[in-house]
């Protein structure tokens, strides 16, 4: 055999070819939601209107001992938001399910966990970009970082980390639903009693006892929590909030063990659905 006619080896794919293929689906996927304009106005109107609301509709009827209402419910409505913003990957991959993309994906040369680390980068950049919006809506209406830069920054990380693992299971959970209307209602149905029985928007020692137990121990309550600490600061003990670094140690230690069992589960979904 000559050299001309020799077929040249096969290369194992690397972290650098599988980083190089995510970022190219996470971009397909950036472009098709800013090319979008009903999915940007919605996803622009509807994390205001929940800032709006539960300020002006709940802020008049809840107290919180020693702090604003208003500081005390932005941490838990960007968690809250994040969290139902990650249910468009479950809808995004159904979609693309239903319409052959993940076939075609199939067929490029391309890393196959590309598809799902792409699609879940993509949807965290949504996420960044509406949680910076809640938070220049709710300055607007008198809400302050009161730990100072450092800790605003650690907080918000915090939170998109979260934002990050939970993709991974509406990953799985779209490939398993397999259409759009199915996904959907399979990804709010569980994420509602996790979002508020939570500590997202009240104390969890208003709650009745037997709910308490679920709402402490759950990782909603535990990323809200480290980043109501890290926002209100100094504060942050008048709601029962003394242990920063534990709280945040806390809630990575959810965000690991999401991501730990949801990345495996989320890829062998795939596998089986290609």
């Amino acid at each position: 055999m000559t050299a001309e006619t020799a077929t040249p080896p096969a290369v194992a794919p690397g972290f650098t070819w599988v980083v190089r293929d995510a970022l190219a689906v996470t971009k397909r996927n950036v472009l098709r939601n800013i090319r979008n304009p009903q999915f940007v106005v919605f996803s622009t109107i509807q994390p205001i209107m929940f800032v709006l609301l539960f300020a002006f509709v709940f802020g008049g009827a809840i107290a919180i001992p020693g702090v604003e209402y208003l500081d005390f419910l932005i941490p838990g409505i960007i968690v809250q938001t994040t969290v139902f913003g990650a249910t468009n990957t479950a809808i995004g991959l159904a979609e693309d399910l239903g319409r052959g993309m993940i076939d075609r994906f199939r067929s490029l040369p391309m890393a196959r966990s590309a598809v799902l680390a792409g699609r879940t980068l993509a949807d965290t950049a949504r996420n960044l970009f509406v949680v910076t919006l809640m938070i220049g809506v709710g300055y607007l209406l008198g809400f302050r970082f009161r730990g100072g830069i450092v800790a605003a920054l650690t907080g918000i990380l915090v939170v998109l980390l979260f934002g990050y693992a939970f993709s991974w299971i509406f990953a799985f959970v779209g490939l398993k639903a397999g259409d759009v209307e199915t996904a959907q209602a399979a990804g709010f149905v569980w994420v509602f009693p996790l979002v508020f029985a939570s500590s997202a928007f009240v104390p969890t020692q208003t709650m009745p006892g037997w709910l308490q137990a679920f709402a402490q121990n759950q990782p909603v309550t535990a990323v809200v929590d480290a980043a109501r600490a890290l926002t209100l600061g100094p504060l942050a003990p008048a709601v029962g909030l003394d242990n920063t670094a534990e709280l945040v140690l806390k809630a990575l230690g959810w965000v690991a063990l999401v991501l730990v069992v949801a990345i495996p589960v989320g890829v062998r979904q795939y596998r089986k659905t290609i």
